[in-house]
């Protein structure tokens, strides 16, 4: 039998590895990888509009792990350093049990916690990895330590002081050019969140009423990319590849700005 050894490092992938383990020492590693995490666990809240206690609450109704609001909150801010396995476990068998559905589970959930259940009717999208699978426990410890990389449908970052340009820039994207009075059925259809609040944020962005703040954007970007596909039809290499093109037309949008101010 031949061991790992004595195989092909170069097919096992793991001269790749060595190589970034040599470039970045273990305190970097860990650096990123709790900016990952918060990252994700930030995107996660955002798109279901979850508060801290939702998470920690569906995981102690169906055992599934132990993790507290303050957890949640310092994991999304990048502020908890050392979570026990017992917070992964949380995370990943509560993600992993979204991700089959609430039909299985409404029962128990309407008995044992039914305000949680009208919380989670309202929306409870899971994290997906890159071949759509759930990210499970093992996976986000993996992302938390700086070994695994986010999945590429999340990983982008937008920087504070990035959202009033990106929020400007979205209406000249999206209406191309024309006012938001002839374009805002077309877009409004093309945007694919029913949640009204959200709609209506939507709106006021696009009217130029009030701009995103970065955590908004980060929370609305996978959404706000499905409605430029729809308008557009072009991909832009997923959420990332149409963050980078908001970033150009931000630019040009803020030098067309200057050029009308001096």
């Amino acid at each position: 039998m031949t061991s790992l050894v004595d195989q092909d490092p170069d097919h096992l992938g793991i001269n790749d590895l060595y190589s970034d383990f040599v470039k970045n020492g273990y305190r970097d590693r860990l650096l990123d990888g709790r900016r990952a995490m918060a990252h994700l666990i930030h995107i996660w809240h955002e798109r279901n509009n979850w508060s801290h206690k939702v998470l920690p609450a569906f995981a102690e109704c169906f055992d599934l792990g132990r993790v507290h609001s303050s957890q949640i909150s310092n994991l999304r801010n990048g502020k908890l350093s050392s979570p026990g396995p017992e917070v992964f476990l949380a995370l990943g068998q509560s993600n992993e049990v979204l991700y089959r559905g609430l039909e299985s589970i409404k029962d128990r959930l309407s008995e044992a916690h039914p305000e949680l259940l009208k919380v989670l009717s309202e929306s409870c999208l899971p994290l997906e990895t890159n071949d759509g699978k759930p990210i499970g426990s093992g996976g986000f410890f993996e992302i938390f330590v700086g070994s695994l990389p986010l999945p590429t449908c999340f990983d982008w970052f937008i920087e504070e002081n990035e959202a009033i340009g990106l929020s400007a820039a979205l209406a000249e994207y999206f209406c191309n050019g024309r006012p938001w009075r002839q374009c805002r059925e077309q877009v409004m259809s093309a945007y694919p969140v029913s949640k009204p609040f959200r709609r209506e944020r939507f709106a006021e962005v696009m009217a130029g009423l009030r701009d995103y703040t970065v955590e908004e954007l980060d929370g609305e970007l996978l959404e706000l990319y499905e409605t430029y596909k729809a308008l557009d039809g072009n991909v832009l290499n997923g959420a990332d590849g149409f963050l980078k093109d908001l970033r150009v037309r931000a630019s040009l949008v803020k030098a067309q700005d200057r050029l009308l101010t001096n």
